[in-house]
């Protein structure tokens, strides 16, 4: 590979906090700040994408430079690939906020994770491994909506999983991150504590002191 070339993954997309424990989720959380209406998205073109996949362990860092090098190529195509994916993103999100909810996700979401489904599982074929067989890639992991493929997998599999109960939205104010509570009595309720718990923490303590009023002298 070019050093003077290679992958970008010093963007935020590849640096972000990996909390979902489904890759799905994780997805969804490449937009922060869902709830206070000024949200920040942290993927904003395909190479952003790309920085991201390589950050999740989506593809190699070869693999990376492979597909921006084609969509350097192919620009219409890579923005049309881009623009499902961030799609897919907000349904995914809107299918597993209604579940962390207790609610049933709306059938034009669900229609909209099948439709990309009906395109992603002709992809899948069986493939040997040392101790048997695994499900493996048909497609050229060179095509632009490569990256597409395992994050709506990984959506479909989540739904049909015992795990699907252990999904959970951070209570964190204006956070809206998804997460699979894999705590052993099921009481996770942020993110992660160092961010959303901390400040949740600050707030109540700041409120306390308030409710108290002044320190008597």
């Amino acid at each position: 590979m070019d050093r003077n070339n290679r992958v970008e993954t010093g963007t935020h997309a590849g640096n972000l906090d990996l909390v979902g424990g489904r890759v799905c989720l994780d997805l969804v959380n490449t937009l922060d700040g869902r709830r206070n209406g000024h949200p920040h998205d942290y993927l904003n073109s395909y190479a952003d994408l790309v920085s991201w996949g390589l950050h999740v362990g989506l593809v190699t860092e070869d693999v990376a430079q492979q597909l921006l090098d084609q969509a350097g190529r192919q620009p219409a195509e890579a923005s049309r690939v881009f623009e499902r994916v961030i799609v897919l993103r907000e349904t995914i999100y809107r299918i597993f906020s209604a579940v962390a909810g207790g609610e049933s996700p709306a059938a034009a979401n669900l229609i909209g994770l099948n439709e990309e489904l009906a395109e992603v599982l002709p992809q899948l074929q069986l493939v040997p491994v040392p101790d048997g067989f695994a499900w493996g890639w048909r497609g050229d992991r060179q095509a632009l909506a490569w990256l597409l493929w395992p994050l709506a997998r990984s959506a479909a599999e989540l739904l049909t999983s015992a795990e699907l109960k252990r999904v959970r939205e951070c209570e964190g104010n204006n956070c809206g991150w998804l997460f699979v509570d894999t705590s052993r009595n099921r009481s996770r309720r942020w993110c992660d504590m160092k961010s959303c718990g901390n400040r949740a923490k600050a707030r109540r303590h700041y409120k306390r002191k308030r409710t108290a009023g002044p320190a008597k002298q």
